[in-house]
């Protein structure tokens, strides 16, 4: 792998008028991949938050020591959708009554998230959970937290997915289900 793959991606620009929501669901590759395809989310950028470690990399969040999330920035217009619609797509990418795991991803780097950017947000997210609980036979576990610094994932992570999905078993055996049910493009 070229050395530059390992250097954190640039942060997209945030286009005036536009949004910021923050989530974990898992991998995320996953979530990059289902939501970069919706309407009116302008970007996905895979990365970590929540953590104690500043400038973490993908080795120092493995190991679910350094408190992180794997996590995906995304700027959407709110003209076109809604932060509702998106946590909506959100309770239907993964399982969010597993607790620091979806499947067999184990470890708080790979907990189910949403890191709110206001108080607005804070209060959709909670009544999002709260109606999103009629779906599932267990509670959800979901965290809600106020966002902090967001570190880009290296650069490799970035569009994972289609990059490697024909010759990743991961891409083809995780990643490809959701997108199946969610009926976007694999």
């Amino acid at each position: 792998m070229d050395i530059s793959q390992k250097l954190p991606a640039e942060l997209s620009s945030v286009p005036e008028g536009a949004e910021i929501a923050i989530l974990g669901a898992g991998c995320f590759w996953c979530i990059e991949a289902a939501l970069g395809q919706i309407d009116g989310i302008d970007s996905v950028i895979s990365g970590y938050m929540g953590g104690s470690r500043e400038n973490p990399s993908y080795e120092d969040i493995c190991t679910g020591s350094s408190g992180h999330a794997e996590v995906v920035r995304v700027v959407f217009d709110p003209a076109k959708i809604d932060f509702e619609r998106i946590l909506a797509w959100f309770w239907d990418l993964h399982d969010p009554t597993q607790l620091n795991r979806q499947g067999n991803d184990v470890g708080t780097q790979y907990r189910s998230v949403i890191f709110y950017t206001n108080a607005l947000q804070k209060d959709i997210a909670e009544a999002s959970k709260e109606a999103a609980q009629k779906h599932f036979d267990r509670p959800i576990v979901t965290e809600i937290s106020p966002a902090e610094t967001f570190y880009p994932a290296e650069r490799y992570h970035q569009g994972y997915y289609f990059e490697n999905k024909s010759r990743n078993g991961y891409c083809q055996f995780v990643v490809e289900p959701k997108l199946k049910k969610l009926n976007l493009k694999h």
